[in-house]
């Protein structure tokens, strides 16, 4: 007997699997162009960061030729002032860039979102206080924040990281404690607390579930926000530090090329590529967010 019902537990379970692969599918595919435009530009933009070393030409440090060699098959986008190919650097930028916005954006919704339940679920003073010291953050522009902050640790991966998580958590703080509150008093969650659930498991298996439409939304968004940021400090110097290649470094280094376009109009768009780069995919970014938020809100067009 005791098979038996292993045997339909696991039966059902491949079902709800099924059903809901189903229903992704099927979403998909009435998917408007701009959802799978955003989406195609996302998945290629994530398979060149994955496999940057097989698809670079030359190493992403490394000196290939004498400086500003004009673009040609050997050296697609040419060279920047020291003789490193720009193509190649571009690509691992995709990897750089990218996974540090990744992480950062990861770190500030564990930080954000686990303060944002707990001030939600217990309310009170420690409400008040996180509350307090979020609105203290938020009321100095981010960037003058972020830029201090570096000039005072360094400017070191782990500090670019750490700083920026902190800063853009309290934007995820103020949505998750704003959701959370609706849910927080509904009566499954008493009866969960009446039942002598721990904090941890409410907000696990009460909470998150039935407010993780906006938050995934909400992430997509974060996550273009802290790309820009990176891209911005970097282009200011105090972002992802030289060799390591990064699309906004990658505009400062090659900007003084755009003053000769009567010259060579090719050489003058090379700062421009990677500038294209960063709009493209925030532009492919929000145009999946938007889709996800018309669906998640079940609003019919």
């Amino acid at each position: 007997m005791n098979d038996d019902q292993s045997n339909l537990a696991e039966t059902t379970l491949f079902r709800e699997r099924r059903s809901r692969w189903e229903i992704l599918v099927l979403e998909l595919s009435k998917a408007p162009v701009s959802a799978w435009f955003g989406l195609i530009v996302i998945g290629i933009y994530c398979l060149v960061a994955i496999f940057a070393p097989l698809l670079a030409p030359y190493g992403e440090a490394e000196i290939v030729s004498t400086p500003f060699v004009p673009w040609s098959w050997e050296h697609i986008f040419g060279t920047d002032q020291i003789g490193r190919d720009i193509f190649s650097r571009l690509i691992y930028g995709a990897r750089n860039t990218m996974g540090i916005a990744v992480i950062t954006t990861v770190l500030s919704f564990a930080i954000g979102g686990s303060l944002g339940l707990i001030a939600a679920i217990l309310g009170g003073w420690l409400d008040q206080f996180v509350s307090r010291v979020v609105d203290a953050i938020m009321a100095i522009p981010s960037l003058i924040f972020a830029l201090m902050l570096l000039a005072i640790f360094g400017s070191n991966i782990l500090s670019l990281i750490v700083i920026i998580a902190v800063l853009d958590s309290t934007r995820v703080f103020r949505l998750t404690r704003a959701v959370s509150i609706n849910v927080v008093v509904m009566e499954f969650v008493e009866a969960a607390t009446l039942r002598g659930e721990r904090l941890p498991w409410i907000m696990r298996r009460e909470i998150l579930p039935n407010i993780l439409p906006p938050l995934a939304a909400e992430f997509g968004l974060r996550f273009s926000f802290v790309f820009l940021t990176v891209a911005a400090l970097s282009f200011l110097g105090l972002g992802i530090q030289p060799p390591t290649a990064d699309w906004g470094s990658m505009v400062r280094e090659n900007a003084s090329l755009i003053q000769f376009a009567q010259f060579d109009l090719k050489t003058a768009l090379t700062p421009i590529i990677p500038a294209a780069t960063i709009g493209l995919l925030t532009v492919a970014v929000n145009m999946v967010v938007d889709w996800f938020l018309h669906q998640s809100s079940g609003l019919k067009s």
